[in-house]
């Protein structure tokens, strides 16, 4: 029968679908990865080298792929950290996305910088790239100090919602482990206030005598903080950075990890 004005056609595959099932083809590729380059997985695709670089600059682009610079290599962005899986996934994932910002962040300082994330009052160490210096910081992967104590843990804390932060400080007076260690609701409320102004954190003496550290969240689309990098070193070397330095080193590191998910500070903040 011969189509009327009245009879739906079907519709034609469009470049629009073609493009998606591509995409998702080289994004299934890389799941399936720890990394890999772009010659391999245009070939798995079938597709040519430029065409696949497209697509994946795109998908790069939306957090959904990262992109080591060092190696061209490509591996899973952190769009999809809090979108499936547990906790132990989530930080596996976290992890591997974050890696080459520790280093980077321990080539530009030569001081031990860490991977921290929060559990109820707790921080915890997850990872962590070490100095080069004989005399280092070495806090074991699974560490838990209090997060009040801790840089990386107000930091964190900073961000948390408000709910979270009345639970803590009700649980005062706070463990104390050295003579600098906030152990008030109200020092830690102003403390807290610093960090959100400053955009980081620092821990002068407050978990352990002659040892400083510095921190800055990552945030996640609502401005909450998902977890924090720190970088921590005996006082005596820590002083010879000047002021806000490590802190601005820091923060371009957060700032891209925290754009890549989601997170844009005029947007959640509401400014």
């Amino acid at each position: 029968m011969e189509p009327t004005s009245e009879t739906p056609k079907r519709p034609a595959r469009s470049s629009n679908v073609q493009s998606v099932v591509r995409a998702l083809t080289l994004f299934d590729g890389v799941a399936r990865r720890e990394e890999v380059g772009l010659v391999e997985l245009a070939k798995e695709a079938g597709l040519q080298p430029s065409t696949a670089h497209r697509l994946m600059a795109t998908l790069v682009s939306c957090g959904y792929v990262d992109q080591d610079p060092s190696t061209n290599r490509y591996r899973m962005g952190l769009m999809l950290f809090g979108l499936v899986g547990g906790a132990e996934h989530r930080v596996a994932r976290l992890r591997a996305a974050t890696r080459q910002h520790l280093e980077r962040v321990r080539d530009e300082t030569d001081e031990t910088t860490n991977l921290v994330v929060l559990e109820g009052a707790t921080a915890v160490y997850v990872d962590q790239a070490e100095s080069s210096h004989a005399m280092r910081m070495f806090a074991e992967i699974g560490r838990r100090v209090p997060a009040h104590a801790s840089a990386a843990g107000k930091a964190i804390l900073a961000f948390e919602p408000p709910e979270h932060l009345e639970t803590l400080f009700s649980q005062t007076p706070f463990s104390r482990r050295t003579q600098h260690t906030i152990t008030t609701a109200a020092a830690l409320r102003r403390a807290l206030e610093r960090v959100r102004a400053d955009g980081y954190a620092t821990d002068d003496e407050e978990y352990e005598e002659g040892v400083c550290c510095i921190a800055a969240p990552i945030r996640d689309p609502s401005g909450v903080a998902v977890a924090a990098i720190s970088v921590s070193a005996p006082l005596a070397r820590m002083q010879r950075f000047g002021p806000g330095e490590l802190a601005e080193i820091l923060a371009q590191h957060t700032d891209d990890i925290s754009g890549k998910l989601g997170y844009f500070a005029k947007a959640a903040d509401g400014k």
